[in-house]
């Protein structure tokens, strides 16, 4: 008797054994790329022990799951599956910057347009990522019933090691919030989410906020758009005489140029201007030079998505998929309304982003796709058709489009990984230390070519005359896992202030009876669609009082820029994750009021906005004008 329990002792030790240093494998695996592969900041020692501390409830939880369903067996498929994770994790960092969400997940089918970003962002040393796999492997399975009898995993272990993981998340919870308070309110910084809960739980915890946003749907009712209304009227600016109706009647081309960033704009590399056409272009229309991109994940997406509806996209996922059901009064169906076609052009596959479906809600008459256009491979490099086939071909299609017009057009060219045929590249690289930014400065020199043979064109063609143009960049095309790189060029440290600085994107206004001016205030995206309508001179309150912008030309407007992390610019300062900047300096500001009400006004909007989508408020916008109008026709007492 006494034997047995002695050997069964021995063989419940061994077993535990390799129970922990299975756990200790993934857990040193989850601490390396967190630590080194992930651009957490750890800035004390508290923080880097939670670092280290938080992937151990995770880790418990699933494989006590695995062991608990299935054995042996399961542990493994737990520890394969959540190194898979982790891979997709560091593949879709090193291209955003960011975690991948549930919503993103969902939106696989835009993988198949994605062929020359992924082969980028794959790197050779990956496969050492995956050598623990083949060790757990080893030691979950060499251990044979013939070898080791009792090596059979009950599933009151698998259970136990789950129930113990919540206790453990439970301090890690509170171990993190002595750095962070109401740490799991800062759903918009993904990144501080990993850095303290760890990179499962936030999946666990994303997997929790998708849950909570698909039911504000099914519970929101008119009453929850009553108070966006309210807010939205209370920061309405007078009206402004600037260039209202200018372009009254007149067709709208608006060109969306990929990856475009303002320090490119009057800038050089190796003694060569980057982009010399633009350059000059500037100077004949309104230029905004302090113009900022505010997308998130949605990308190119999320920048259409602002300018039709001056509303926000959202934290996780794109608008374009998780969202294209909603009711919306976008700018294609409201100038519909007022006679204009409108129509979207873009030489990608319909579906990528879900376009399709998407435009069909935004009201566009028409979406000319790949399909549409003559693409051969010839005429194609990297994400597909070359821009300067892609704006001949666009404007031969808008010469015999019935007039007026509202048209947008999405390029491909200037696309991560930023390659070109040779013969295209009429410019040196540069010589910092990315491969990626040296070979985006020959990329935009290319696009700013192929966009003086188009506005050449349209010069000399039948539309110039009744036609504004509007060109602007869509978001970053350099994240700032190169801002080492970034500093190399610009020949300065860039630290938090300079990295949201080179957030600006180029929006000019150009055309006939359109003056020459350079705009200092500060705006965005969602600022484009109120000064559309300005200068159409269309009153838009009445057919959609929901935006979150203003006119960029109203001179009584309050300068004020968001981004969707709730970071924010206005006239005097920047704030960033808390901290305060003077704007023109970029020195920190210790007045804690300084940048007070700008992150509460940030926030404030950004959840308006929010509301709005998740809840597709849209659809109560009748129901609250009638209740309006109903208002007015009561008799005053």
């Amino acid at each position: 008797m006494l034997t047995k329990l002695k050997q069964s002792f021995m063989n419940n030790r061994k077993k535990l054994g390799v129970y922990a240093t299975v756990i200790a494998l993934f857990w040193l695996k989850m601490y390396v790329i967190q630590r080194f592969v992930f651009n957490l900041p750890v800035e004390n020692m508290n923080e880097a022990f939670i670092l280290a501390f938080n992937p151990l409830s995770s880790i418990l939880l699933i494989f006590g799951i695995g062991l608990l369903i299935a054995g042996r067996k399961g542990m493994l498929i737990s520890y394969m599956l959540g190194s898979v994770l982790l891979y997709i994790n560091v593949l879709f960092y090193r291209e955003y910057n960011d975690f991948i969400t549930l919503p993103m997940i969902e939106q696989v089918a835009n993988l198949a347009g994605m062929g020359g970003s992924i082969q980028e962002i794959l790197s050779f040393g990956d496969i050492f990522l995956f050598i623990d796999v083949l060790i757990a492997a080893f030691l979950l399975f060499y251990l044979r019933k013939d070898r080791f009898v009792a090596f059979m995993p009950k599933r009151w272990e698998g259970a136990a090691l789950a129930v113990v993981a919540i206790p453990l998340f439970m301090i890690n919870l509170a171990w993190a919030e002595t750095e962070r308070t109401d740490l799991l309110e800062r759903t918009f910084d993904r990144n501080m989410l990993v850095q303290y809960i760890g990179l499962l739980n936030y999946h666990a915890y994303d997997i929790t906020l998708q849950g909570r946003t698909e039911m504000k749907r099914t519970f929101a009712d008119s009453n929850e758009l009553v108070p966006v209304i309210n807010y939205v009227n209370e920061q309405k600016k007078e009206d402004s005489d600037k260039l209202e109706g200018v372009a009254e009647g007149k067709n709208v081309i608006l060109l969306s140029l990929e990856s475009t960033q303002t320090f490119a704009v009057d800038n050089t590399v190796n003694g060569e201007e980057i982009m010399p056409y633009f350059n000059q272009l500037k100077e004949e229309g309104v230029y905004f030079n302090n113009f900022y991109h505010q997308v998130k994940q949605g990308r190119t997406s999320d920048s259409e998505f602002l300018l039709d509806n001056s509303m926000y996209g959202l934290n996780r996922g794109a608008v374009f998929f998780t969202h294209s059901d909603n009711e919306y009064e976008a700018t294609p169906e409201i100038l519909g309304e007022n006679g204009y076609f409108t129509a979207n052009m873009h030489a990608n596959d319909k579906t990528f982003w879900n376009r399709n479906g998407m435009y069909d809600s935004l009201g566009y008459d028409e979406y000319y796709s790949k399909e549409d256009y003559e693409v051969t491979e010839e005429k194609s490099h990297g994400w597909g058709y070359l821009d300067e086939y892609f704006f001949q071909d666009s404007l031969d299609k808008m010469e015999n489009m019935d007039e007026p017009f509202y048209s947008k057009m999405i390029t491909l060219t200037n696309h991560y990984p930023f390659t070109l045929p040779e013969e295209l590249q009429t410019i040196e690289a540069g010589d910092t230390s990315s491969t990626t930014l040296n070979r985006y400065f020959q990329t935009m020199r290319y696009q700013d070519e192929a966009l003086e043979q188009f506005v050449e064109e349209f010069k000399q063609s039948d539309l110039y005359d009744d036609t504004v143009l509007l060109i602007y960049g869509d978001h970053f095309g350099i994240s700032e896992n190169h801002q080492e790189a970034m500093g190399e060029y610009l020949g300065k440290d860039v630290g938090a202030f300079e990295q949201f600085q080179l957030q600006r994107v180029p929006f000019l206004i150009y055309g006939k009876d359109i003056p020459a001016m350079k705009e200092d205030t500060v705006g965005g995206q969602v600022d484009m669609r109120p000064t559309i309508m300005n200068l159409l001179g269309l009153e838009e309150q009445d057919d959609n009082p929901i935006q979150f912008g203003t006119d960029l030309l109203n001179e009584k407007r309050e300068d004020f820029v968001v981004d969707r992390d709730g970071n924010f610019a206005n006239e005097e300062y920047v704030g960033i994750e808390g901290v305060c900047y003077d704007r023109e300096t970029g020195e920190e500001v210790t007045t804690e009021e300084a940048c007070e009400e700008g992150f509460d006004k940030a926030q404030e909007e950004l959840s308006m906005s929010d509301a709005v989508i998740y809840g597709d408020l849209l659809r109560y916008l009748d129901e609250s004008r009638l209740v309006e109008e109903s208002d007015e026709s009561q008799p005053e007492e």
